[in-house]
């Protein structure tokens, strides 16, 4: 059985970091290319912030679109127990809204405490979003499910 070297280990978490940049800053070709090497999709920083948190709370639509093309999970919580639709909610990114409802986000999901994206867009003054969520259902708080 080989091992893998402490070296090979650094390496390899040098990768990760330089994905979650990736993300960060719209590479989305270059990340790309690390998905299709192996990268897991479905990455995340120390703070449970995956790839398509990354991508989508800053904007980078195409790295958002691409990751989500390749399967990234739309309701992958943060360490916060935010998901990617409760922080474009609260960015006011419509385009982003509408890309992640249009792969299967829960416009209702529990973002901590049960709000749901439609109070982050409400509370922040993002009247569009919020006309976007409420058309798909959404409510301000997350029902109890039972």
């Amino acid at each position: 059985m080989d091992t893998i070297s402490q070296e090979e280990l650094d390496r390899y978490a040098e990768l990760q970091e330089r994905a979650l940049d990736f993300a960060r800053m719209g590479e989305a070709n270059t990340l790309a290319s690390m998905l299709d090497a192996g990268m897991p999709v479905n990455l995340s920083d120390a703070k449970g912030n995956t790839l398509l948190m990354l991508a989508s709370y800053n904007e980078q639509l195409e790295t958002t679109r691409m990751l989500l093309e390749r399967g990234a999970d739309t309701e992958q919580r943060n360490d916060r127990g935010q998901t990617p639709l409760g922080g474009v909610a609260f960015k006011g990114y419509l385009d982003l809204v509408e890309l992640l409802i249009e792969h299967g986000a829960d416009v209702n999901a529990d973002n901590g405490g049960g709000k749901a994206p439609l109070l982050f867009a409400t509370m922040f003054g993002r009247f569009k979003v919020r006309r976007l969520l409420k058309a798909h259902g959404a409510t301000m708080w997350r029902k109890r499910e039972g």
